[in-house]
């Protein structure tokens, strides 16, 4: 029996609006086993996002249950969100979010100063990952030198370097060419045929149609959950 690294249930989030609160999940029921490659697509407004960052331990839920690879999450400390986002996720947005002053090489060793790793294994780490990811030749660049496919290519690196079971991206590709996304996604499913599971929140369908599963959702509900390779 496959391993959940996702298993919601019953999961609703609101927002404060003035006097009330909005509600923008309301009862999700999701389960992601490991290895597998989904996308969430939806309109504006549908909650894609949102779920992605309570997925991600970067916002807390209202109610419900969720667990994160057997981890339940509910009512969990920032400290202990973050500690468990460091074990076992990486995350790729769709703008970088690098550090303007610092080289590729220092923006993707950051993620492993948390774990009190030693100056040289870091960087060691580091220029592996950059390896994987065709930069080994950018990576005492700093990302105004450097294109919007290798800035992202860097982001992927950083999620990498921890070695997360699952990775988590947020329109990866909205702010590339058509070529350049497509090269990322190829990068992408490179990563998922070696084992890692991967979410990936899109608005382009050519981009969820490249996976193996589509969730789609409306209104803060899940609408469709499609198992097919390609959208109808």
């Amino acid at each position: 029996m496959s391993t959940a690294v996702i298993n919601v249930n019953e999961l609703w989030k609101s927002y404060p609006m003035g006097k009330t609160r909005l509600p923008v999940l309301k009862g999700i029921a999701l389960r992601i086993d490991a290895g597998e490659y989904v996308s969430i697509v939806g309109s504006s407004g549908s909650g894609k996002s949102t779920l992605l960052n309570v997925l991600g331990l970067l916002d807390q839920f209202d109610s419900g249950s969720f667990s994160l690879s057997g981890h339940d999450v509910h009512g969990l400390s920032d400290r202990q969100a973050a500690h468990l986002r460091n074990q076992y996720i990486g995350f790729v947005f769709q703008s970088f979010h690098l550090i303007g002053h610092k080289s590729a090489l220092e923006n993707v060793q950051l993620p492993l100063q948390y774990r009190r790793m030693r100056n040289r294994e870091r960087r060691d780490r580091a220029i592996q990952v950059l390896e994987r990811v065709g930069l080994a030749d950018r990576m005492h660049h700093l990302p105004s030198e450097l294109s919007g496919g290798q800035k992202q290519r860097v982001a992927i690196a950083r999620a990498l370097v921890t070695e997360p079971s699952l990775l988590l991206a947020d329109e990866p590709t909205g702010a590339l060419d058509s070529v350049t996304s497509s090269a990322i996604m190829d990068l992408m499913e490179a990563l998922v045929d070696e084992g890692r599971t991967l979410i990936v929140v899109t608005h382009e369908l050519e981009i969820a149609a490249r996976t193996h599963r589509v969730v789609t959702l409306k209104d803060g509900v899940v609408e469709r959950d499609d198992r097919s390779r390609s959208l109808p």
